[in-house]
């Protein structure tokens, strides 16, 4: 009866937990704060068609890693993209999202701002001269920010060798002769900037917060907003009503962060509840992506590119089907069109353009101006439902591009992200660690209760006291950390404690527990062996031994990236590491009087 009544009791504390953390996140106790409307539909003309006005594009890059240890051929192709790719495209402006940097130490554990990475990065800016030739705006990602204690440190070489040089989040407008473009840059970053792996995760607090709807509301009278960040929405830390809300009336986020996830999630694109695209680009660092976009009398499209493949080609006229923006494109423009237009690139001239619609060919693109080609069409012809627009581009060396996609005239049609892409853009993960860290907590409590071992500590204490960023000691608790007088909220911490957790600290209690059961059975170690129960309960014992070999090597990893202090004062790994073996030569070398003594006293403490 004890203990399903405490079962009951944790199960009622769980749910208390999870409903706290959800009214926590989604603000629902307050009102929301007022959001910037999106701005009234534009009128359906200018409409593409032969001119080569109304248009103009730009390029995004990110995640670069400039590293002193490891692959200097990331410098040496970002010399390359600054110098021949940006002469070919041409663009009105570069977004470099973050992460301009790696910071890591020799052996990749550590991290440190290494200022001869921040020179090679300037100096390839400079040798290259593109701050002469575009808009240049590069700001910072995680690793810009790791083992920084102030945005006055010294050790802030961002603002020493980047083009931007200014911390904070600004609003930059690229004007035309048919109007203004905005783009709002989210800084994230924490301040101070902690050692990894506690920098992952972004924080937005309430200033941050005013000064992004701010920025929001001076944007409302350009044609175009799009706002960029290196942190995925999905990886940013904000209070109510949150990021998506105030970037309601942008037409799209642009990020990096995630890289590719591995291989494993090449395409990270979705859209908001609001209407604002979110579209994460792949790493420059391995992968050598970056990202061409285009306004064309209003509409925005955009590809994601390979560094070095030529042709590179962009369809702005029909625009995809899945990219569409009701709210923030005069998508009228589209059947009022008279042609299909392309952007053509490539590092020798371009000899055919050749369209096809449903497969059909069209015929070939004739050469306007720059990298524009046009062809006439009539958009009635596909008024019902999707059809299917291919290009293909071939240049006088030989080489050639198909590019194809999705469109539609028809209102009211759309097309779905990929689930899993909207998954890891749209759930809030710091949310999701911080529920699952506390179930794991609560199974925990509730393994102690199982085994009827309710001595269970009801002060959780620091996992370790150190040198959070060099030279400034703080203390990394499960629900933050403190340095420097600052107070960074738990991010990556609940994912570290969930590894803790499962890897290590439940499966030592259930270990002794079920070592303690096996002694109230009369068994010891010994007795395993000579009574044939070797084989059975062996790989009892190899696992534990193997997941010891895991906590040993994660103090390893505190020492190194956060110090001897670190190693010596932690809780959470050094001294468990070294009253694991303790415990467990106690439970099993204890004498059968002891043994009972020590049962007896035990049942009658848990009985008062």
């Amino acid at each position: 009866m004890a203990a399903a009544l405490a079962l009951r009791v944790v199960a009622g504390l769980a749910a208390a937990a999870v409903a706290a953390l959800l009214l926590e996140h989604y603000g629902l106790a307050g009102p929301p704060s007022p959001l910037p409307q999106p701005r009234a539909p534009l009128r359906p003309h200018p409409a593409p068609g032969p001119g080569d006005g109304n248009i103009f594009w730009g390029l995004q890059i990110s995640d670069i890693h400039v590293s002193r240890y490891r692959d200097p051929g990331r410098a040496l192709d970002l010399e390359k993209f600054c110098s021949e790719t940006i002469d070919i495209i041409q663009p009105a402006l570069v977004l470099a999202t973050g992460d301009l940097t790696d910071a890591k130490t020799k052996e990749q554990l550590g991290s440190r701002q290494h200022e001869i990475e921040w020179q090679t990065y300037q100096n390839i800016l400079k040798k290259t001269r593109v701050l002469e030739k575009t808009k240049w705006l590069d700001i910072k990602g995680n690793h810009d920010a790791y083992n920084i204690p102030s945005l006055d440190s010294v050790r802030n070489y961002y603002r020493k060798y980047s083009a931007v040089r200014r911390d904070g989040s600004f609003h930059y407008v690229h004007s035309t002769p048919f109007g203004n473009y905005s783009f709002i840059y989210v800084d994230a970053t924490q301040d101070p900037g902690p050692k990894r792996p506690y920098n992952f995760f972004g924080i937005l607090d309430e200033k941050r917060m005013r000064e992004l709807l701010q920025l929001s509301k001076e944007s409302s009278r350009s044609n175009h907003t799009i706002w960029f960040g290196h942190f995925t929405t999905s990886t940013i830390l904000s209070p109510s009503p949150g990021i998506r809300s105030i970037m309601s009336s942008a037409t799209a986020y642009f990020c990096g962060h995630l890289h590719t996830l591995g291989g494993l999630m090449p395409v990270l694109h979705t859209r908001h509840s609001q209407g604002t695209l979110e579209l994460e680009v792949g790493d420059w660092k391995d992968n050598r992506r970056y990202r061409i976009f285009a306004f064309d009398h209003d509409l925005f499209s955009f590809a994601d590119l390979s560094f070095g493949k030529w042709p590179v080609v962009l369809i702005t006229n029909p625009k995809p089907l899945l990219y569409t923006c009701a709210k923030h494109e005069p998508l009228e423009r589209l059947l009022h069109s008279t042609h299909i237009r392309v952007l053509a690139f490539s590092l020798c001239s371009i000899t055919s353009v050749t369209v096809k619609i449903d497969g059909i060919h069209l015929g070939q693109a004739v050469h306007l101006s720059g990298p524009i080609f046009t062809l006439k069409w009539n958009p009635q012809n596909y008024s019902n439902g999707t059809h299917d627009i291919e290009v293909i581009v071939q240049d006088s060396a030989g080489r050639s591009k198909n590019v194809r996609h999705t469109f539609s005239i028809q209102e009211n049609i759309h097309l779905t992200f990929d689930p899993v892409a909207s998954f890891i853009l749209l759930t809030e993960h710091c949310t999701v660690v911080r529920v699952v860290f506390v179930m794991i907590v609560l199974i925990q409590l509730a393994v102690l209760i199982t085994f009827r071992y309710l001595g269970y500590p009801k002060f959780k204490g620091p996992w370790f006291c150190g040198e959070i960023i060099d030279g400034h000691l703080g203390c990394c608790f499960s629900f933050g950390t403190f340095v420097s007088g600052h107070f960074l909220q738990g991010s990556v911490t609940f994912i570290v404690g969930i590894l803790q957790l499962v890897f290590f600290n439940i499966p030592l209690m259930a270990y002794l527990c079920w070592s303690l059961l096996q002694r109230c059975f009369g068994h010891n170690f010994r007795s395993h062996l000579h009574q044939g129960k070797y084989l059975k309960t062996v790989p009892v014992h190899l696992l534990m031994l193997l997941l010891y070999i895991w906590q040993l090597y994660s103090c390893y990893f505190l020492h190194v990236t956060h110090g001897a202090l670190a190693f010596l004062v932690s809780p959470l790994r050094t001294w468990l590491t070294l009253l694991t073996p303790v415990l467990i030569c106690y439970v099993w070398t204890l004498s059968a009087t002891k043994f009972g003594t020590f049962m007896v006293y035990l049942k009658s403490h848990l009985s008062s």
